[in-house]
C-alpha cells in the first residue's frame, strides 16, 4: 500500500513538472536573446601619434638667392642697348647691355697712334745713341754729349712702354662697353634704358646667382638657441608635401628695433628648380636630441596598483589592456614613451568601468 501511494504522488506531480520545465526553458532563451541583443558600450578613442617631446616651431620666410649682385659698366658712356628683361635666365658670358662705342674707339685709335709715334722716337733715339758711342770711342764726343743721348734714349723707351700700356687700357675699355654676365643667374632688376648716360660703376642690372638659394626668416630672441642647435627643414606653400633640408648660414648680430626679431638665413643645398626666388616658405625647427613621445589625456591611463596601461581598441571593437612607459605627467595630459604602437586607437574616457572581455563601439576619434 505504501508503494502504491508513492507512485500515485509521482503521477500527480507530472503535470506540474510539465508546466515548470517549459517555463524554465523559455526563461533561458529569453536571457540568451537578451544577452545577444545587448548594445555595445560606446567609447571615445584617440589615435596615438609619436612626436618630439619639445614641440616644433614654424616660421614663415621667403626664398632668396644667397648672392645677388648689382652689375654695372666699368666705363662711363651712353647706353646703346639693353638686351635682357626682369626674370630672364642668363648664362655666363651672355651680353646684358652695351654702350655707344664711338668715343671708346677714338680713344683706342689715339692710343695706337701714340704707340706708333713712340716707336719711331725710340728708333731715332737708339740710332743717335749708337752714333754717340762710336764718336766717343774715337774721341770726337764728350761725356756730356753721350749722357744726353743716353737720357734721350731712356726717355724714348719709357714713352714706348707708356704707349703700349695705353693701347692695352683702351682695348680693355672698348671691351667694357659690353656688360656680360659672369655666372648663371636670373635678372631681378634693371635700372638702365637705351639713351641713358651712366657713370662707371653705376648699378645697371641686378643679377641673382642660381648656384645656391636660401630661406630668410625672422626669429624671436627666445628661440635663437634652438635655431642654432636644432634641425631645420623648409617646405614651400606651393608644394607643402615636399621638404628640403636647411642649415643656418647667418644670423643678424642685433634685433630689428621694431619687431625685436633677428633676421636668419638658412641655406638650401638640395634646392631644385621648383624652388623659385620670391616663393613663400615655411621653416620648421626641431630639437636635435628631443625624444619622441605620444601625448594623451590623463583620463586614458588605467592603473590599479600595477604598471600604467591603456585600453587599445581594434577594428572589431575588441579591447586589449596594454602596459605602457610613461615619460611624464602633466596637469591634463600624459606623455607616453613606449608600449603602444603608432596609429593605435586607445580609449580616453571611462577606462575604470571597462572589462577587457567585452566589445565596444567607437563613437569618436581624436588625434593628439
Amino acid at each position: 500500500m505504501l508503494a502504491f501511494a508513492g507512485f500515485s504522488r509521482q503521477i500527480k506531480a507530472l503535470p506540474i513538472l510539465g508546466v515548470i520545465l517549459p517555463a524554465l526553458a523559455l526563461g533561458g532563451c529569453e536571457q540568451s536573446t537578451a544577452e545577444k541583443s545587448a548594445p555595445l558600450r560606446p567609447v571615445l578613442v584617440a589615435t596615438v601619434q609619436y612626436q618630439p617631446e619639445t614641440p616644433e616651431r614654424s616660421f614663415v620666410g621667403t626664398i632668396r638667392p644667397r648672392i645677388e649682385t648689382d652689375m654695372g659698366f666699368r666705363v662711363a658712356g651712353k647706353v646703346e642697348k639693353r638686351l635682357v628683361e626682369v626674370g630672364q635666365v642668363v648664362e655666363p658670358g651672355q651680353p646684358l647691355a652695351t654702350l655707344d662705342r664711338i668715343d671708346l674707339k677714338l680713344q683706342a685709335e689715339q692710343a695706337q697712334a701714340e704707340l706708333s709715334a713712340a716707336t719711331g722716337t725710340l728708333a731715332q733715339a737708339a740710332a743717335a745713341q749708337t752714333r754717340a758711342q762710336e764718336l766717343k770711342a774715337k774721341g770726337w764726343a764728350t761725356d756730356a754729349q753721350l749722357d744726353q743721348v743716353n737720357a734721350a734714349a731712356a726717355e724714348a723707351r719709357a714713352r714706348l712702354n707708356r704707349a703700349q700700356r695705353s693701347v692695352e687700357l683702351t682695348g680693355n675699355s672698348l671691351s667694357y662697353a659690353t656688360l656680360a654676365a659672369d655666372t648663371r643667374g636670373v635678372v631681378t632688376a634693371t635700372t638702365i634704358n637705351p639713351g641713358q648716360v651712366v657713370a662707371a660703376g653705376q648699378p645697371a642690372i641686378r643679377l641673382a646667382r642660381m648656384g645656391e638659394k636660401e630661406a630668410v626668416v625672422a626669429i624671436p630672441e627666445t628661440l635663437i638657441g634652438r635655431a642654432k642647435d636644432g634641425v631645420a627643414r623648409v617646405s614651400l606653400w606651393s608644394e607643402p608635401g615636399k621638404t628640403y633640408a636647411a642649415k643656418l648660414r647667418e644670423i643678424a648680430p642685433q634685433a630689428d628695433p621694431a619687431t625685436r626679431t633677428y633676421l636668419a638665413k638658412f641655406s638650401l643645398p638640395d634646392a631644385d628648380d621648383r624652388v623659385a626666388l620670391g616663393m613663400t616658405a615655411t621653416l620648421t625647427i626641431t630639437d636635435r636630441d628631443s625624444e619622441r613621445v605620444a601625448r594623451l589625456p590623463l583620463s586614458a591611463l588605467f592603473s590599479q596598483g600595477t604598471s600604467p596601461s591603456l585600453y587599445v581598441v581594434d577594428d572589431a571593437g575588441k579591447l586589449t589592456l596594454t602596459p605602457v612607459t610613461v615619460k611624464s605627467y602633466g596637469s591634463e595630459n600624459v606623455l607616453i614613451a613606449g608600449g603602444v604602437a603608432e596609429g593605435a586607437k586607445v580609449v580616453t574616457l571611462g577606462v575604470q568601468k571597462l572589462d577587457p572581455a567585452e566589445k565596444v563601439r567607437v563613437v569618436s576619434s581624436l588625434t593628439f
